[in-house]
């Protein structure tokens, strides 16, 4: 490495990319369910109850599937009450509830082409949406392979932990492509493989970690009362994330859903969605 080169390495590893907060304000909740009117409100009480955390002044609306026909129904009366917030569940409006490996076509509609944060919560039939007015927000965890520089997913997961709460920022990396890159730079013979992979893997968990402790700091400063704790590893991500899941008791999840280079959700996303059925999951 010449000496240019090296001055600019050495110049972008002190770079550290700083939380940026950013004001989430969630003043109208739409609820969208299966049921009939009685059942719709039963269902929205008890999402009122376990998002406690948004506060009196909130504006909510309910609205039974029956009350749309076509997606296009549901966007106009998206479009009528602007709400910040939707929350419903999986197979909305949809007879299909069997298939355990899709959303529903509703689902995939609004995550996709709205611009709003959507709920994912368990569904009204099943007892995980019993229990719902029993839980609250307090463990929230953020899940992603590109924590540093996310202000908008971390400053949304703050919105929602209670205060006195933990909010959990996770970064994992794929170790299967660690592997493919080590077995590539096995076969380059200027390079040492075991000294190469080890500053790769340093540098891959360095940069999320230094983001987390910025945003630890500047949300102590600011006097928010949250202990933020940080989770940064390699592993199979699926399998990781279930077992990060379940270390921490999370209540809430909360991931981005939208990638600005593909029209489908983001992919890691919609694995998350289909096998966590169990938790809450907000989708940005």
């Amino acid at each position: 490495m010449d000496k240019v080169d090296q001055f600019e390495s050495l110049f972008k590893s002190a770079v550290k990319e700083q939380f940026q907060r950013q004001d989430v304000r969630v003043t109208s909740v739409l609820v969208v369910a299966d049921g009939d009117r009685d059942a719709v409100k039963t269902y929205a009480d008890r999402i009122r109850g376990f998002l406690s955390v948004l506060g009196a002044n909130v504006r909510w609306t309910d609205v039974s599937s029956s009350e749309f026909s076509t997606i296009q129904d549901l966007m106009d009366i998206l479009e009528k009450e602007d709400p910040d917030l939707v929350c419903t569940h999986r197979h909305v409006g949809s007879p299909n509830q069997r298939w355990s490996w899709t959303l529903g076509e509703v689902l995939d509609v609004l995550t996709q082409a709205t611009d709003r944060a959507v709920m994912v919560l368990p569904h009204p039939d099943t007892d995980d949406a019993a229990t719902l007015p029993d839980r609250d927000t307090s463990v929230v965890m953020v899940m992603t392979d590109h924590l540093t520089g996310d202000g908008h997913l971390v400053s949304h997961a703050l919105r929602y932990t209670m205060p006195k709460g933990r909010l959990i920022l996770c970064h994992v990396e794929d170790d299967a492509v660690l592997a493919r890159y080590t077995d590539a730079i096995s076969k380059i013979p200027e390079m040492d493989t075991d000294s190469v992979t080890g500053m790769l893997r340093e540098r891959l968990l360095k940069d999320p970690t230094d983001y987390i402790a910025s945003c630890r700091e500047g949300l102590a400063e600011a006097g928010v009362p949250v202990t933020v704790e940080a989770d940064v590893s390699f592993g199979h991500r699926l399998a990781k994330w279930k077992h990060l899941v379940d270390e921490h008791d999370a209540s809430l999840l909360v991931m981005n859903a939208k990638d600005e280079d593909q029209d489908a959700m983001h992919g890691l996303a919609h694995p998350i969605a289909i096998e966590m059925r169990q938790v809450p999951l907000l989708m940005l």
